[in-house]
């Protein structure tokens, strides 16, 4: 596998040319919702967000894995901070929620994602909604400013993921708390999947254990969490055969190995 740092770089890329197409365009190409595949987009990750209030289609690339603005327990006049923002489709959403007594700022560490979100806060005119370049293992946030943090899928595309749950402890207040979506696993992946950068990108090669998962929120300080939500994730054999033999798939089958989208719920004490 790459190092962090290249890791890093591929993610900045692949998520740089999504942001360059419409939703349409992520769900029907080989860049797709998730923007690890080969030859068939992994659609099957993202959920519906088109119900909920403060939806902005121009802001929803599908890229997503789960819904955590819904389990997020936002109140008006809130301030959240959505990590990995994207086009902002998860901020647009969190700022009907908060109202025009709350505050929205997203993180996302692609610029050409900014410039999207940018361009949609602009032409909704909102002025409690802004959005910061930067990088979520040192968050361009200061200490003890969010009541609520929510993220869509992006913690398993960080290296360092005890860095990121901390930075998120750092810029929660006392007594706030996360809703983060994510991909975990259960089982072990094959080591041709684990060291396909390519999967990295796409939301699987970088998912931890679920037991390691909620130990690393643990680790970093945080209480009572909770799993909110659990779905488990089928990979079409289209993507698992360009990194797999024949054989390889049918064992990978017979192991029973779940890849899971997970809504996990903890507060800072």
């Amino acid at each position: 596998m790459s190092t962090n740092r290249e890791l890093k770089e591929l993610v900045k890329e692949k998520y740089g040319e999504i942001a360059l197409q419409s939703k349409e365009q992520n769900e029907t190409s080989c860049c797709g919702s998730t923007c690890g595949c080969s030859t068939v987009d992994f659609s099957v990750m993202a959920e519906d967000y088109t119900a909920l209030s403060g939806y902005v289609a121009d802001a929803d690339l599908a890229l997503g894995c789960g819904l955590p603005t819904e389990f997020a327990q936002m109140q008006p006049g809130n301030t959240v901070v959505d990590l990995g923002s994207g086009a902002g489709n998860d901020a647009f959403i969190a700022r009907s929620i908060v109202g025009e007594s709350g505050r929205v700022i997203g993180i996302d560490m692609t610029e050409p994602m900014l410039e999207k979100a940018n361009a949609n806060v602009k032409k909704l005119g909102f002025t409690n909604v802004e959005f910061r370049l930067g990088d979520i293992e040192n968050m361009p946030v200061e200490n003890n400013i969010a009541d609520v943090v929510v993220s869509n899928c992006v913690m398993n595309l960080v290296p360092d993921k005890q860095k990121a749950f901390s930075e998120t402890f750092r810029i929660l207040k006392p007594g706030g708390h996360f809703s983060i979506s994510d991909i975990v696993l259960k089982g072990e992946l094959p080591e041709e999947v684990k060291n396909a950068a390519v999967l990295y990108a796409g939301c699987i090669s970088g998912a931890q254990q679920m037991d390691e998962y909620l130990n690393t929120i643990k680790e970093a300080g945080f209480v009572n969490i909770t799993v909110q939500k659990e779905r488990e994730i089928t990979i079409p054999n289209e993507i698992m055969i360009t990194y797999l033999t024949l054989d390889q798939l049918r064992e990978f089958k017979k192991a029973k190995v779940g890849i899971y989208s997970i809504n996990v719920y903890a507060d800072k004490p």
